[in-house]
């Protein structure tokens, strides 16, 4: 059990689209939070404080994301 109330794996994303290349890899590791602009193919955070249940998800994207574009925490 957590030693505060914030809930274990809860964090906010957040998205350097400057830094982002395009590359997809967090659309495809968490669907849900992620997507990619039509006009220019960059990194689109549609959930900004993702759910739990979601965390591994977004580690995931975090990590795959090419052009360390993205944090979670």
């Amino acid at each position: 059990m957590p030693l505060s109330d914030e809930v274990a794996g809860a964090g906010t994303v957040r998205a350097e689209r400057g830094r982002c290349v395009g590359a997809g890899q967090c659309v495809l590791a968490a669907p849900a939070v992620f997507d990619q602009s039509d006009e220019d193919g960059l990194v689109v955070v549609l959930i900004g404080e993702p759910e739990a249940h979601q965390a591994d998800a977004v580690r995931g994207a975090v990590w795959a994301c090419p052009s360390g574009a993205l944090t979670y925490g």
